[in-house]
């Protein structure tokens, strides 16, 4: 059952029993589960790092797209600098207890999103330039961008962990078509781009997201395993058992916390499947389901750091909604049109609204540092050892603004990121230059990104 290109399966020969491979899996009728950091992994680990493997302690990249821009006024901090020397601002106060772990980043630039001669069409060149810094061909058939920096990073990442990359959504792509002012449909629907014509396609729904994490590869099994619908870990529970007796008492109650986790997240993807079938007569509304939202972000948030937590993959991008999106966030009071809303012509009211909407996003970014924070890693938390992009590829959408960017860059990526910072450089700086940054700190640099020129020297 096993794929030669998988990682190493739970049993070895000529290893001290007592030791755990850092890529062993889980298997059972075509699913392959990881593992988190245990202590009887920590050996080889310490040994693979003497010998400058740089694999022992690898840094995870994730990105995360909004639509829309902010207001400015309540997402910018008070004070640039480290430390006491700035302060979170209202937007930005669900982050308060992981202060001292991120960077919020201002005066980096799309000028590839900016109209120059290409005219209207902002939204959709938001999203195509997020992760790429390249210019979209305005067109609504023959696509063409660059590469996303996800991507640069994953293609140097093949054979590392059992998956490249892993690319989410809440929302289904649409990639024919114009939806935007000529643009096509897929600049707006996608962030992560395999090369300049093909987009990534992204998992929508928390169970076809948490089924790609945790299948092997035999689509026989794995249709089996979903007629069945057995709990994953039920299918793995052999193994799970013998690597249980292998190992230590504080490694046996890690697996049960890590165990008792998945589970939850399964219990969770089940639920949203019967409230769903429930609501069969709303799935049709343009909106969607819209008070489920807050549970569906969590769940891939939750997915994406098991991903992360289990060395599955160390690459993972999700888009919160398409570009010029027009969710409603009827759980906070909000039942105007996201994207309508964000031409609110400086009127008091929309702008409330739409800080409220900013406010619960980064909530619900907050439970994801939350998550990342909880679990422990080779140098400290998972959190300290990631590389989280939050972020949107325009600032204010009132007035469909390029530049000064709402981003925040959490985690110290295993020490290579000094934190507590609110970072401005003076001048604008073009957002290829944070990516060269990121893609160096991830061990796979490159020469150029998009309009890139040079790296981010505030970063490191």
């Amino acid at each position: 059952m096993n794929n030669s290109n998988d990682p190493k399966p739970l049993h070895r020969k000529n290893v001290d029993p007592k030791l755990v491979d850092r890529r062993t899996l889980l298997r059972g009728a075509g699913l392959a589960v990881g593992l988190p950091l245990l202590e009887a992994m920590t050996p080889m680990a310490r040994s693979a790092f003497a010998a400058g493997k740089p694999e022992s302690a690898p840094v995870r990249m994730a990105c995360v797209f909004f639509p829309n821009g902010v207001i400015v006024p309540d997402w910018t901090p008070d004070g640039k600098g480290k430390g006491d020397q700035w302060k979170l601002s209202k937007t930005l106060k669900p982050l308060a207890p992981y202060k001292s772990k991120i960077n919020v980043l201002g005066n980096l630039a799309h000028d590839n999103g900016r109209a120059h001669r290409d005219g209207a069409g902002d939204h959709a060149r938001c999203a195509a330039t997020y992760l790429t810094a390249a210019r979209p061909v305005k067109t609504s058939s023959n696509i063409r961008i660059g590469v996303s920096v996800d991507q640069l990073a994953a293609s140097q990442l093949v054979g590392k962990t059992r998956l490249p990359s892993i690319e989410l959504g809440l929302v289904g792509s649409r990639n024919a078509g114009s939806c935007d002012s000529g643009y096509s449909c897929a600049y707006s629907s996608n962030i992560s781009w395999r090369n300049e014509t093909t987009p990534m396609p992204k998992e929508v729904t928390p169970r076809a997201a948490f089924d790609r994490m945790f299948a092997s590869g035999d689509v026989g099994d794995r249709r089996e395993q979903n007629f069945v619908r057995q709990s994953i870990l039920d299918v793995v529970r052999d193994d799970a058992q013998r690597i249980m007796k292998r190992v230590g008492a504080t490694d046996r109650r890690k697996l049960d916390e890590y165990f008792t986790s998945v589970r939850e997240i399964e219990q969770r993807i089940v639920a949203s499947e019967q409230q769903d079938a429930a609501a069969m007569p709303d799935l049709d509304v343009p909106h969607g389901r819209l008070e489920s939202f807050r549970e569906h972000a969590r769940l891939m948030y939750d997915i994406m750091a098991v991903g992360f937590e289990t060395d599955t993959t160390r690459v993972a991008t999700l888009m919160l909604d398409r570009a010029g999106g027009n969710r409603r966030y009827t759980e906070i009071g909000v039942n105007d049109d996201h994207h309508g809303m964000s031409h609110h012509r400086n009127k008091a009211e929309l702008v409330e609204k739409l800080s409220k909407i900013d406010h619960y996003l980064v909530e619900q970014f907050a439970y994801f540092l939350g998550k990342l924070d909880s679990i422990k890693d080779a140098n400290g938390t998972l959190l300290d050892q990631s590389m989280i992009l939050y972020g949107s590829g325009i600032s204010d959408g009132n007035r469909h603004r390029h530049e000064d960017l709402p981003l925040v860059l959490a985690g110290g990526a295993g020490g290579r990121i000094e934190t507590d910072r609110h970072i401005a450089p003076g001048g604008e700086i073009p957002m290829g230059n944070l990516f060269l940054s990121m893609l160096d700190i991830m061990g796979t640099p490159s020469e150029s990104i998009g309009d890139s020129s040079g790296r981010l020297d505030q970063l490191a």
